[in-house]
């Protein structure tokens, strides 16, 4: 009853006008999405940007976003990563029709919508029948499910919006469709502990800057599994779900990419490695940091009764980048 209403409420929204802009529902393909268009005139082919809206793979609506994909826990993994690909290929090969260079398209998302845009960067990186991505901007993204017990879960476990618990349930529900074993996800007792070595050295609070620990931190301790729990959540490995696991050869080939961490956010750590294996790998990074932000502010920036002016900071950072490409 809960989703249904918060969906209710998201969806209520009707096509809005806009005097500078041509705002459109279409169909990429078998996916709903909206398309905004200037409507002076451009002498040349513009900029694209395909956005996936965050709501932890359960909330979001056409209302507040560009791609409609499926959401959980109706629609379980793969089918929110698979609609945000198969529209973004749809209009890399037909951005003409829209006034689009298709190298200049970008993929962005916020939470969720970040880890679904990571995704698709990093699957259509290998791709040599379309044109490569420009960019990527990943707007505190959640990237990994094997440690809910990063230095920034457990600083900002009970900040709002977005708790350490619900961190989890969310991710539970996109990938199972309910919250089983929320329990041993939460602890660190899903993996088992040869798995969890062998991608430390990618997930670890060792990479973590000793700035960010300040706050206090004590390192978790290594819990093993059982072989059922395992069993339940075993695809938390597959890149296209948590996509800080990807080898580096699909590292490597990422194009330009934009990270937004907040301080405040459980999500903090999940940027920073990913930033830290984008670096290593080559990749030019755009870090901004909003020192006093918390997860979702940048949804607040043009808000009627809550603004916050990190959240400005941090959108105008946005748009900074991608004006630069």
């Amino acid at each position: 009853i809960q989703i249904s209403f918060v969906r209710y409420m998201q969806g209520i929204r009707a096509l809005g006008t806009d005097q500078k802009l041509f705002i459109e529902n279409l169909w990429f393909e078998e996916v709903p999405v909206r398309i905004y268009q200037p409507k002076a005139p451009s002498t040349s082919p513009r900029r694209g940007v395909m956005f996936f809206h965050g709501g932890g793979w359960v909330f979001g609506s056409l209302a507040a976003s560009i791609v409609k994909y499926r959401l959980a826990p109706e629609h379980k993994y793969p089918a929110a990563y698979e609609d945000c690909l198969n529209a973004t290929i749809h209009f890399m090969r037909n951005a003409d029709l829209y006034g689009v260079d298709p190298a200049r398209i970008s993929v962005c998302g916020d939470s969720a919508g970040g880890n679904l845009a990571a995704a698709v960067s990093q699957t259509l990186a290998g791709r040599t029948d379309l044109p490569r991505l420009r960019a990527q901007i990943l707007i505190y993204p959640i990237l990994q499910a094997l440690d809910f017990n990063l230095p920034s879960y457990k600083q900002n476990q009970g900040v709002p919006p977005l708790f350490q618990e619900r961190a989890a349930v969310y991710v539970l529900q996109y990938l199972n469709g309910n919250a089983s074993n929320l329990e041993q996800v939460l602890e660190g007792s899903h993996i088992p502990i040869d798995i969890k070595l062998n991608y430390r050295k990618w997930v670890s609070e060792d990479y973590i800057p000793e700035k960010f620990k300040v706050r206090g931190y004590k390192p978790h301790v290594l819990l093993d599994c059982s072989t059922e729990v395992y069993e339940t959540v075993k695809r938390f490995l597959e890149p296209n779900l948590c996509p800080l696991l990807a080898e580096d050869a699909v590292v490597h080939q990422l194009p330009e990419s934009f990270i937004l961490t907040c301080e405040y956010d459980v999500l903090r750590d999940d940027g920073l490695l990913y930033k830290k294996r984008l670096e290593d790998n080559g990749v030019r990074v755009t870090w901004c940091h909003l020192e006093d932000g918390f997860h979702g502010i940048i949804n607040s920036f043009n808000s009627e009764w809550l603004s916050f002016s990190s959240g400005k900071r941090g959108l105008e950072n946005i748009v900074n980048f991608l004006k630069s490409l």
